[in-house]
C-alpha cells in the first residue's frame, strides 16, 4: 500500500471553489485505493467547504504541520495547514490581498515538498492571477510560478482531456508577440517535450502532430513564412533524433485537432495559447442549454519542462459560484488521475 504515490494537492484561492471540489474529489475511494493525497492550504476553509458540500460526518479534517504526520485514510482529508486565512475576513467571490497571499504560498509549498521528495506529485487548484499580484507576487499563472521556484528555463504546458493532447509553443503573451515567438528552436525544444511528455505517460512510440501558424500552413509562404523559415526545420531536427512526426510537415491548424481526435496522433504542438486551448475546451466544457449549466468542465493542465510532477484543474476560481457546493469537480479528479499516472510511470 505504501507504494501508492503522494500527492499534494494545493486549495487554490481561499475566495474560489478548490476547497469545495477538493472535497467533492476526495470523496471518492478510488482516490485513496491509488493515491495517497494531501492538501495543502488551510483546515479552517476546508472544514467550511465539508459543511457546504454536506459531508459532514462522512468526511473529517486532520491538519498537520508534517506530511509524515497525516494518515491517509478515506474518509479522513490530510490538511497540511498554513493557517493563513482569518475566517472573520474570508469572503467567497472576492478578490482579496489576503487570499492572494495564502494562494501563492500554498504553491511555493508544494513546490518545496516535491522538490525534497517528501511528496511524489503536485496537483493545483485555480488561483486568481490579480489577487496573487494584489499580494505583491508579480507572476502571470503557476506555469510561471512553478518554472521560477525550479529553477527550469525550457517549459510548457500539456492541456489534456482523454486521448487529446496539446502542448503550446507560447502561452501567456499577445497574439502580436505568439507570432513572433515561433523559432526554430523553440518549435524544436517543444516538440521533444511532447514526445517525451507521452513517453511519460507510458506511450511508447508516440506519434506528435505539429500544427502551422496561418492558415493553410501558409500555402507555400502566400499568407505568412513562418512555416518554412522555422517550423519546417524545427520538424527537419526533430525527426532526425527519431520522433515520430507523420506528416513530416506542419499540419494545417483547421484539421489537426480532427486528426488528433481520430487518432492520427498522440499529442499535438500548438503555436499559440488560443490554437491549443479552445479546442480542448471545446470538447471538455459542455453546457447544457436547456438546464442553464455546465454537465463537465473537463481536461487538465500538465506543466512539462519542470523537474517535478505538476498538474492542474483547467478552469478557473469559480468566483461567481463559489460557497454554494455547486462546483463540478470532475476536472480536479481527472488531474488527480494524471497525477498518479505520471508519478507511477516516473517510479
Amino acid at each position: 500500500m505504501n507504494k501508492r504515490p503522494i500527492v499534494g494537492i494545493t486549495m487554490g484561492d481561499p475566495a474560489g471553489n478548490g476547497a469545495e471540489i477538493t472535497v467533492k474529489a476526495l470523496a471518492n475511494p478510488v482516490v485513496y485505493e491509488n493515491s495517497r493525497p494531501i492538501v495543502i492550504g488551510d483546515a479552517n476553509c476546508m472544514e467550511q467547504a465539508v459543511k457546504i458540500v454536506g459531508q459532514e460526518g462522512k468526511i473529517r479534517i486532520h491538519a498537520v504541520k508534517e506530511v509524515k504526520d497525516a494518515c491517509f485514510e478515506y474518509g479522513v482529508i490530510d490538511v497540511y495547514d498554513m493557517g493563513l486565512v482569518d475566517m472573520e475576513k474570508h469572503i467567497f467571490g472576492k478578490v482579496s490581498k489576503m487570499c492572494g497571499e495564502a494562494a501563492f504560498q500554498y504553491v511555493v509549498k508544494v513546490i518545496d515538498l516535491a522538490m525534497k521528495g517528501e511528496i511524489d506529485a503536485t496537483v493545483t487548484n485555480a488561483l486568481n492571477k490579480e489577487a496573487i499580484n494584489m499580494a505583491g507576487h508579480h507572476y502571470s499563472g503557476h506555469t510561471e510560478i512553478y518554472a521560477d521556484y525550479t529553477n527550469t528555463s525550457k517549459y510548457t504546458m500539456m492541456l489534456a482531456h482523454d486521448n487529446l493532447r496539446v502542448v503550446h509553443v507560447s502561452t501567456h503573451v499577445s497574439l502580436r508577440q505568439a507570432c513572433d515567438l515561433v523559432k526554430k528552436d523553440r518549435v524544436l525544444e517543444v516538440i521533444r517535450i511532447a514526445d517525451n511528455a507521452c513517453r511519460a505517460l507510458g506511450i511508447e512510440n508516440p506519434n506528435v502532430g505539429v500544427a502551422g501558424l496561418n492558415p493553410h500552413c501558409g500555402e507555400n509562404g502566400m499568407f505568412g513564412t513562418e512555416e518554412i523559415e522555422e517550423i519546417q526545420p524545427a520538424i527537419d531536427a526533430a525527426m532526425a533524433e527519431g520522433i515520430c512526426i507523420p506528416e513530416k510537415k506542419p499540419t494545417p491548424p483547421d484539421t489537426v485537432f480532427s486528426k488528433a481526435l481520430g487518432g492520427w496522433y498522440d499529442i499535438v504542438v500548438a503555436m499559440y495559447h488560443d490554437q491549443g486551448h479552445i479546442p480542448l475546451k471545446v470538447k471538455g466544457f459542455v453546457y447544457n442549454r436547456e438546464l442553464k449549466k455546465w454537465d463537465a468542465v473537463a481536461g487538465v493542465n500538465v506543466t512539462l519542462g519542470i523537474p517535478i510532477i505538476r498538474v492542474s484543474v483547467d478552469h478557473g476560481t469559480g468566483f461567481g459560484h463559489a460557497g454554494t457546493g455547486s462546483a463540478d469537480e470532475l476536472s480536479l479528479a481527472n488531474s488527480i488521475e494524471y497525477a498518479i499516472r505520471l508519478a507511477n510511470n516516473k517510479k
